[in-house]
């Protein structure tokens, strides 16, 4: 009977594709790990990620995975990498480099209850492979970085954590151009799956009820007509756009808000180190008058741009509509 069973066996494994028989193969080997380690079975499994589709940023690489909880992590190893630190060396107290580092006298006063927590409490998977690993979610990392640049405004760090706060600086240039879930998403092949109001749950999740509806403050079709009014390529779903476009906003929108208005929003959002905004300045308006006036504004500005077949008719159009005391209105030809 056993070997009847054999030769079934070797017929099927015949009739499979390749795909097939790599994937019974590691079905197999979870199998007979996990009943050499009972404790896998309660683990979570990673159903995205491999080792071929890190996190990029720069020139650093982040292992990262999706669970089936729909958790994006990223891998202790990788974390450590990134951000410069050193990964050999025993444990300390049982606690992993990132613990022990969050602990030291010069970050720890930075470092909030709720992130010593996470990291305190490292997350263990099962990768697609089948292979064990520990990670974090991906917004420790942005936290942690935050907590390390804190450090270094306040000047308290050391020569040698001085290249971590480097790190972490390039680490939050890189995702201020886009979303770390989105990152893990694109990285992992995620994004192909998802529904499509998954990003906008997650948004939810992270902005307060009150700055839910300055999300999206400036609609579509105001950067569609500037850009081709410029010649420009528009891209909706991308957030890379001419630095001149920032100036453009302030100049036709923000300041034709009443006097002193855009002057009060740059003293309340001012630039950081490295000329960026913590937020946008809309979100510093009232929704009584501040919201209102505002939107009036884009829709006057965007109907003046849909009105001219190029810039600079624009700019002679805004002119007429919205003089500034003491120019001389250009007439159009």
């Amino acid at each position: 009977m056993t070997d009847q069973n054999s030769k079934a066996g070797k017929a099927r494994m015949k009739r499979m594709t390749p795909e097939q028989r790599s994937e019974v193969a590691r079905a197999g080997a979870m199998a007979r790990w996990e009943k050499a380690d009972p404790t896998r079975a309660a683990l979570p499994r990673a159903l995205y990620g491999a080792d071929d589709r890190p996190l990029r940023i720069g020139e650093m690489e982040i292992p990262c995975y999706v669970l089936d909880d729909e958790r994006r992590v990223l891998t202790i190893k990788g974390m450590l990498g990134a951000m410069n630190m050193a990964q050999g060396g025993s444990m300390v107290a049982g606690m992993n480099r990132l613990e022990l580092f969050t602990t030291r006298e010069r970050i720890k006063p930075f470092v909030l209850s709720g992130l010593a927590e996470r990291i305190h409490s490292p997350i263990h998977f099962i990768t697609p492979t089948g292979g064990r690993a520990q990670g974090y979610e991906a917004e420790v990392l942005v936290d942690l970085c935050e907590a390390v640049l804190e450090a270094r405004a306040a000047g308290v760090l050391q020569t040698q954590q001085k290249a971590i706060a480097q790190s972490c600086e390039v680490i939050m240039r890189g995702l201020a151009r886009v979303g770390i879930v989105a990152l893990v998403d694109e990285a992992t092949g995620f994004q192909e799956v998802r529904k499509r109001d998954a990003l906008h749950k997650i948004l939810e999740a992270y902005i307060a009820p009150e700055l839910m509806g300055w999300a999206k403050r400036f609609p579509d079709s105001f950067y569609e007509e500037m850009f081709r009014l410029h010649g420009w390529e528009y891209d909706p779903e991308s957030v890379a756009r001419p630095g001149v476009v920032g100036k453009f906003t302030n100049t036709y929108v923000y300041e034709q808000l009443p006097p002193g208005i855009i002057e009060e929003l740059r003293n309340k959002n001012p630039k950081d180190e490295a000329g960026r905004r913590r937020v946008r300045h809309h979100q510093f308006l009232t929704d009584e008058v501040g919201h209102p006036h505002l939107e009036r504004q884009i829709a006057a500005a965007t109907t003046l741009m849909r009105a001219s077949d190029d810039w600079p008719t624009f700019k002679r159009l805004f002119s007429r509509a919205f003089p500034k005391a003491g120019d001389q209105t250009e007439l159009l030809p």
